[in-house]
């Protein structure tokens, strides 16, 4: 098991867009178990590589975690194909923006086509909860946080906020 630290906004590092991986090896395997592993001790759902200071295209995804089980999916170089016109909005968090919470509006439906473990082909159609946290983790391999949906008062609130702690968690 290995824990890496997560970046914390404003780090500049998360506004770094991802590079494709290019073959899936042992070596990126390993990086989407440690995701993994910082993901759980940060009591997460989803984690993209970037936001642990490797800016490639991947992020481990777990809506099973909430209920105490643990499937990790990796997805390698993830990429929307399609996004519904109706939209959903669910209130998210994100662990590089530690508690700061908001709605945020995103195409209810999407196909994502990705990598899998084993470097084969996948196409995903999600929806709910999946749709908007594929959504939200392929924003990080963007240089995107979910704070960059919200007006321009609640984002700097939100920075204000969390410079804050970071000073006060220096002292």
């Amino acid at each position: 098991m290995t824990v890496r630290p997560i970046l914390t906004a404003p780090d500049p590092r998360l506004q770094a867009v991802s590079t494709d991986v290019e073959a899936v090896t042992d070596e990126i395997r390993q990086l989407a178990d440690d995701m993994a592993d910082s993901m759980y001790e940060a009591d997460g759902i989803g984690l993209a590589a970037v936001q642990i200071g490797v800016a490639k295209r991947i992020l481990v995804i777990d809506l099973d975690q909430k209920e105490g089980k643990k499937n990790p999916v990796a997805y390698i170089n993830p990429r929307i194909v399609w996004a519904s016109d109706e939209v959903a909005v669910f209130e998210e968090g994100c662990l590089s923006v530690p508690e700061i919470w908001d709605d945020v509006e995103r195409p209810a439906r999407i196909k994502c086509e990705y990598l899998d473990r084993d470097g084969k082909a996948q196409l995903l159609e999600a929806d709910g909860l999946l749709a908007t946290c594929l959504q939200h983790e392929m924003d990080h391999l963007n240089g995107v946080l979910f704070i960059d949906h919200l007006s321009r008062l609640k984002k700097s609130m939100a920075i204000r906020k969390l410079t804050k702690a970071k000073k006060l968690a220096a002292v």
